[in-house]
């Protein structure tokens, strides 16, 4: 039988090629469905929505912070245990290093008035700085640690009474009174 109908076929192609499909047919049947099938369609073509994006970008962050935080916790610090050398000059250093850093903010903060002067100011603590920085290198090979943190806890209390003085200094320019008979006027 399938032998005929393919005779059949064959025989009548043409009445069978007369008939084309309309050219709106298929607007016709989208037309036909159900509006949820639509919408759906549209949701398989996006895959990732903005929330989503968002989700994954946080937990990114969060995972390569907790494993910056580990990594660290883990290296273990440079440089010198100051305690071990002496307990009570580490107290000392601690106690001077935490001072200039707050004389120094203090600093900072006033001399926004006046540039020039922090920039004189300035100048003399990075002097003093670059000391203490030689002395805290030297101090691991040192053999005599204990004299080279004498040294570092002496330069930490030069700095201190130096930011004190400019931190007067810059007290009394603020304060001083300006007046205008004093200052000199070009004829």
């Amino acid at each position: 039988m399938s032998k005929r109908l393919e005779d059949f076929i064959r025989a009548n192609k043409d009445e069978f090629d007369d008939l084309e499909p309309q050219t709106d047919l298929w607007s016709k049947i989208e037309k036909q469905l159900p509006v949820q099938e639509v919408k759906e369609k549209k949701r398989e073509v996006k895959t990732f929505s903005l929330g989503f994006v968002l989700r994954v970008a946080a937990a990114v962050i969060l995972i390569m912070g907790i494993s910056f935080l580990i990594f660290l916790r883990s290296i273990k610090p440079e440089g010198v245990n100051l305690a071990a050398i002496n307990p009570e000059y580490a107290k000392q250093q601690m106690h001077y290093a935490s001072l200039v850093e707050t004389k120094r903010t203090e600093l900072k903060e006033i001399a926004k008035t006046n540039p020039e002067l922090y920039k004189e100011f300035s100048g003399e603590i990075a002097q003093m700085d670059s000391t203490y920085n030689k002395l805290n290198s030297e101090l691991a090979n040192s053999p005599n640690q204990e004299l080279v943190l004498q040294a570092m806890i002496k330069n930490l209390q030069i700095q201190t009474q130096v930011l004190t003085q400019q931190l007067g200094v810059l007290e009394q320019y603020k304060e001083a009174p300006k007046d205008p008979k004093n200052e000199t006027k070009d004829i």
